[in-house]
């Protein structure tokens, strides 16, 4: 069996500020295999843009990295001081920003920034920095690519400076490609484009990726396997196929219950009640438990790791049963998504 390309192993973060300190990521782990896509799932607020932003070094201030290991092709990301961070964070990994109007540069024109890369780590002279950038262009579908070189962010629509942000993440052909909501800022037909292109790079060059993203029907679409988080823990990982037709945490399930079901449209849209914890004092035992129908007396102290069931499927229920039994009961569970 071959390495995985990246392995997390209880990863935990900390984030300080003048009136308190949060826990945003807390024992944090999972595998990542070449060419794998792994969807990351959960509410606003839960974590997973904060875990993806560990991986790369980019925290926030205040923000600090308490314990566990990231290794990436054989090597503990955590070890690496600043500087052979940026080479890894430029080179080997790329990552595709939520939203491209704050993370492009406004007064650099679109060919500069996407040739940065090339030119900052892989030697290239400007003209062959700018000759990538226009094959980059291309690749990515931006028609006209040569003239658009010189537009800046502000003259491109709102799909086309996506489009720019996937070819930055591209131009030095990583190994590792992090997507933290790529397509939420999109319409829905730009969106599809954006996903068909992801998952045609993705088959062309064998990256790996993780996906993050509040919608089930979009991860079930690019995605083989998904974690599902909940207030800075992954609390179920699995094959999409799986963990969205036989959910076995309450939570999961409580997510595919919120999905809208387009095929009845006199359907009530569930939710789920209560509210996260405070992650600044996050709650004695399962995390998930004030809002669960099914917690009982044992849920509300210990620690709930994840726990291999089904082959490649874990969860951190330990009355995962209740939950699949639950999901057995509705015939639609799983059908919102999987298409």
């Amino acid at each position: 069996m071959t390495d995985p390309l990246l392995s997390v192993k209880n990863l935990r973060v900390e984030l300080s500020t003048r009136r308190e300190t949060v826990h945003p990521v807390a024992n944090v782990s999972f595998d990542l295999a070449q060419g794998e896509t792994l969807g990351i799932v959960g509410e606003s607020g839960c974590g997973k843009s904060m875990m993806l932003r560990t991986l790369i070094g980019l925290l926030p201030r205040g923000g600090l990295v308490t314990g566990g290991q990231i290794v990436f092709q054989g090597t503990d990301l955590l070890s690496l001081d600043e500087k052979e961070m940026r080479d890894v964070r430029g080179r080997s990994i790329g990552m595709i920003f939520q939203e491209p109007m704050t993370a492009l540069n406004p007064v650099m024109q679109v060919g500069e920034q996407i040739a940065e890369g090339p030119i900052a780590h892989l030697g290239f002279t400007k003209k062959a920095g700018r000759q990538r950038a226009v094959e980059l262009m291309q690749q990515v579908g931006i028609p006209d690519a040569v003239r658009r070189l010189r537009a800046y962010p502000s003259e491109l629509s709102g799909g086309m400076r996506q489009r720019v942000m996937i070819a930055m993440a591209l131009a030095c052909e990583p190994q590792l490609l992090l997507c933290d909501e790529p397509t939420t800022a999109l319409d829905v037909t730009i969106q599809d484009q954006i996903l068909k292109l992801l998952l045609q790079l993705q088959e062309s060059t064998g990256i790996g990726m993780i996906f993050v993203s509040h919608d089930l029907a979009v991860v079930s679409q690019i995605c083989q396997n998904v974690a599902v988080m909940y207030a800075a823990e992954i609390v179920e990982i699995g094959s999409v196929a799986s963990v969205l037709a036989d959910p076995t945490h309450p939570y999961t399930l409580g997510l595919l219950r919120a999905v809208p079901d387009f095929d009845n449209v006199k359907s009530v849209l569930e939710s789920i009640p209560g509210i996260p914890p405070n992650l600044a004092q996050p709650p004695d035992g399962c995390r998930f438990r004030a809002r669960c129908e099914f917690a009982q007396e044992d849920c509300a102290t210990g620690e709930f790791p994840l726990l291999f069931t089904d082959g490649d499927r874990a969860t951190s229920c330990i009355h995962s049963n209740s939950c699949r039994d639950a999901a057995h009961a509705d015939p639609v569970i799983g059908s919102r998504v999987l298409r």
